[in-house]
């Protein structure tokens, strides 16, 4: 495509953060490039399920409804422990459902408003996910407004003269071409860094083998190395998006899995859990907060949900023992799960392991505690009450007719959040704490800002509504 000679904004990325950048900016009258490198756009931000907001229409429809900004503000920042940052947070949930209105006025279509397993109901969820939202809406009337959008194109470095970040050197990733764009400011909405394992070796406490990414697998901190080159102070790193486990398939696409019933019934169900020697080690019930549940599961090297055919069973024919929290199932039962389990036996999948009793499971595994473990956990069933850690007697789920399945699983992540230090109109910092002129970060790359080492389900869809937040949020500065 042919370029201007220079643009008004550059923004790196064309997911949720950047969409929302890009169609505000072009309304606003400004000239916009998007650069993207994968071959199709919106990246992880297709998969958003739904954003928070406080007080917004919707809200205000529920009568059970109660949250008020203060106490959503005190909630949030006692999660982080007070690292999250205050004053945005403040000005994110002030303006949260202006965001829902927004997008509304633009088209976009809601499904309900939603609370998550023990939650505050404050999930806006979209009619097709942020794909709709994305591709359907706001990149669309951003290109009729004349913003160009390119893709299959990487930024490889920021151009700077004095200080100041004055455009691009990108690369087209089929022909390699490379030419500089100029740009009076650039904005990065890479989608942090969770498929880069480097960065995750580095940065987190996490184990890369384990981490299992959710996402577009593009998410490779591209927007945070081009900052930190520029002279930006890298910033409360450590912690990515966790929702519990999922199937660890080493022959499959992760993608497969997302709304896999057998998927679902292992890890959202508070079925049994044991480690690499067969010893339970948390109450399942912890998957009522997904991200606590991420946390509990990486206390181990290895894990597994233990079920027998009866439970198989009950799951298919009678019904959920729990409503599913972030797998898209409307239904109350798993209709297929008896067939997904025999295909994968079929297939010989390596996380899948069928016994006919708990003792030949144990065996084939080298699970030596697992036969103590399920006789305990079947008498405390019996019994009616979890005296080792308190589960809940109506999710003692025994473990008594054979077959028996174990389904090893890691523990899965949609995204990162941090790496980047930003002022309240989201311009990065350098290591003094001064604005870098023209660079700014929305999205993940600039989300350190709201968390302290653990994402809060508590209040669904903060990292989404931020996306979209922030990015507005610099399209309406940059155009004042």
């Amino acid at each position: 495509m042919e370029f201007k000679s220079q643009y008004d904004l550059i923004i790196v990325g064309s997911g949720a953060s950047g969409a929302a950048c890009a169609y505000e900016a072009a309304k606003n009258g400004k000239s916009v490039l998007v650069v993207e490198k994968g071959h199709k756009t919106g990246g992880s931000g297709n998969y958003v399920e739904g954003i928070f907001a406080v007080n917004s229409y919707m809200q205000k429809q529920h009568k059970d409804y109660h949250l008020t900004k203060e106490a959503a503000l005190a909630e949030e920042l006692t999660y982080s422990h007070y690292k999250a940052d205050t004053n945005t947070w403040k000005q994110y949930i002030d303006g949260s459902a202006d965001i829902i209105k927004w997008l509304s006025d633009l088209g976009v279509e809601y499904i309900d408003v939603a609370p998550l397993g023990s939650g505050e109901r404050t999930w806006h969820l979209f009619e097709g996910r942020g794909d709709a939202v994305i591709n359907e809406v706001l990149l669309p009337k951003a290109k009729e407004l004349g913003a160009d959008i390119i893709t299959e194109t990487k930024v490889t470095d920021l151009v700077t003269e004095n200080g100041k970040v004055t455009g691009v050197k990108i690369k087209n990733t089929k022909s390699n071409d490379e030419m500089t764009v100029k740009g009076d400011n650039v904005v990065l909405a890479t989608g942090g860094y969770l498929n880069n394992s480097e960065m995750i070796a580095d940065y987190t406490n996490y184990d890369e083998k384990q981490l299992i990414p959710v996402n577009s697998g593009k998410n490779t901190g591209d927007g945070l190395s081009l900052a930190w080159k520029a002279g930006a102070q890298r910033y409360n790193m450590g912690m990515a998006m966790l929702f519990g486990g999922y199937i660890k398939d080493p022959d499959k696409p992760i993608y497969v899995y997302r709304y896999d019933e057998l998927n679902g019934a292992a890890n959202q169900q508070s079925l049994l859990w044991v480690n690499e020697i067969g010893k339970r080690f948390v109450n399942e019930e912890v998957v009522d907060n997904f991200s606590e549940a991420g946390n509990a599961l990486f206390t181990q090297n290895k894990f597994y949900t233990i079920l027998d055919q009866k439970t198989v069973d009950h799951l298919q024919n009678v019904g959920l023992y729990k409503a599913m929290g972030t797998y898209d199932y409307h239904d109350d039962k798993l209709p297929n799960l008896q067939q997904e389990i025999d295909d994968e036996l079929a297939r010989d999948a390596k996380y899948l392991t069928k016994a006919d009793s708990v003792n030949e499971l144990a065996e084939k595994l080298s699970l030596p505690d697992l036969p103590a473990t399920i006789k305990r956990y079947n008498e405390l069933a019996a019994k009616g009450q979890d005296e080792d850690f308190g589960k809940n007697a109506k999710f003692m789920i025994p473990v008594v007719d054979g077959p028996v399945y174990a389904i090893e699983q890691g523990v899965g992540a949609f995204c990162t959040m941090g790496g980047l230090k930003v002022t309240l109109n989201n311009q990065v910092l350098d290591h003094d704490g001064q604005a870098i002129p023209g660079l700014y970060a929305i999205g993940n790359d600039a989300a350190g800002m709201l968390i302290g080492d653990t994402y809060g389900p508590n209040m669904p869809g903060t990292e989404g509504g931020y996306s979209f937040f922030s990015g507005k949020l610099v399209a309406d500065v940059l155009s004042k």
